[in-house]
């Protein structure tokens, strides 16, 4: 299989408390030039997010952009996206598969070396390591794991590495440093007051490093 190449940027589109709309949220970032989004709805019916994976799969199109869905490889399969993003709780990899399809791409998240040599031996294109810094954008969110884990995993695993939690622009050097080849952002971006240069400044610190 050919190594997935990952944009440095891994850009999540998920409002939060901002009350942001879906849609403008994820024209702002790939104006900034991401060109690689998750969507990622928790509390959005299955109607809501297929209407929201419709939407932003002819945005990323036109935008020449990746776009997974995060937790449901059936919505993936609806709205023709490129993939999926799997979290511990949700479908395997091979289940994933079988309902995508193998030119599918598929991301697990993992939170300890095990996890990302299983998701790596199970047959992810990427794995997402994390949370690497505190974070509030996810309930129930794990304790942060620091730098150690993305070198940890980087150690051990011959897959592109996502590093994801309270991520910032400022860090974002250093988690590529550790060893990722992409971070993952949400909070800083969609909460940032203008979120297209708030892309372009994290892609350049990203590209100058």
């Amino acid at each position: 299989m050919t190594r997935l190449a990952l944009p440095s940027l891994y850009a999540i589109v998920d409002p939060l408390d901002t009350g942001r709309n879906t849609e403008d949220l994820a024209v702002a970032l790939l104006a900034g030039g991401a060109r690689l989004l998750q969507l990622r709805l928790k509390d959005a019916s299955s109607r809501e997010l297929l209407a929201a994976a419709r939407l932003l799969r002819a945005l990323t199109a036109r935008a020449g952009a990746l776009l997974l869905v995060n937790d449901r490889p059936d919505v993936a399969l609806a709205a023709h996206t490129d993939g999926v993003h799997l979290g511990q709780d949700d479908l395997p990899v091979a289940a994933a598969r079988t309902v995508l399809g193998p030119g599918a791409v598929v991301g697990v998240s993992t939170h300890d070396v095990a996890q990302a040599r299983a998701a790596a031996a199970d047959g992810a294109d990427y794995v997402g390591v994390g949370p690497v810094f505190a974070t509030a954008t996810k309930r129930g969110a794990l304790p942060p794991r620091g730098l150690e884990l993305v070198r940890a995993v980087r150690d051990v695993i011959e897959l592109p590495l996502v590093a994801i939690g309270g991520i910032t622009p400022e860090t974002a050097v250093d988690v590529r440093a550790a060893g990722a080849d992409a971070v993952a952002m949400i909070g800083a971006l969609v909460r940032a007051r203008d979120v297209a240069a708030t892309v372009r400044d994290t892609i350049a610190r990203l590209g100058n490093a």
